[in-house]
Parts: C-alpha cells; sequence; structure tokens
C-alpha cells in the first residue's frame, strides 16, 4: 500500500509529458491522448488541462473526475506485471486502466478499439 500511495501523489502534469512523449515516438497525437483520457476520465478537454495546469496527483484526478466510462471494465490486460481487471484497488485500476489506454495508443491501435467500440 505505501507503494500505492507514492504513485496516487504523483503530479499528473509531471506524468503526462511522457505519456506525450510515449505516443508521439509511434507517430500518435496529443490530441488523440487527450481523447482517451477524456472518455477514460469523463474529463472535457477544458477541464482535463486546468487539472493538468493545477498540478493535482491521480489520486485527485482520479477522484474528481466527472464519469469513468462505463465500458472501463472492457480494459484488459496486462501492465506491470499485474492483470488490470484483476486490481482490487479500484484508484489503482483506474489508474493502470489509463497506462494500458496509452500503450495500446502507443501500440497503434485503431481509436474505436481503444476506446472500446465507442
Amino acid at each position: 500500500m505505501r507503494n500505492n500511495q507514492r504513485v496516487y501523489k504523483m503530479e499528473v502534469n509531471k506524468v503526462y509529458p511522457l505519456y506525450v512523449t510515449k505516443i508521439e515516438k509511434k507517430g500518435r497525437t496529443r490530441e488523440e491522448l487527450d481523447t482517451v483520457i477524456t472518455w477514460l476520465t469523463g474529463y472535457s478537454q477544458d477541464a482535463l488541462h486546468r487539472q493538468l495546469e493545477e498540478g493535482v496527483d491521480f489520486e485527485t484526478f482520479f477522484n474528481e473526475a466527472p464519469h469513468i466510462n462505463d465500458n472501463a471494465h472492457l480494459i484488459t490486460g496486462v501492465i506491470c506485471g499485474v492483470r488490470v481487471e484483476e486490481i482490487s484497488d479500484p484508484l489503482m485500476q483506474n489508474l493502470r486502466y489509463m497506462d494500458k489506454l496509452v500503450d495500446e495508443l502507443a501500440k497503434g491501435r485503431k481509436m474505436e478499439k481503444i476506446l472500446r467500440g465507442s
């Protein structure tokens, strides 16, 4: 749990540029990244960027998210050696869902599949 607290207190705006670098190296765009994040969290584009500007941590980011997408449970696979669908802590699961979506984007998966048909 202690490691989880460290992750939860990381500022989203410190990790976001790493996501951007990862996906841009693979020919994807910041707009696509934002689409994926807003799909998962329910934030509008403006609200997402306000959260980034305010320097909120992951715990606040997910606790203040308007609505975790109803299809988030369809996100499956392994991140950091753990199956995302088997994570029992809802906050960690949401964080890993986001990691998984970023990975899928970087791997060139079609947006329709990343957004689970939405």
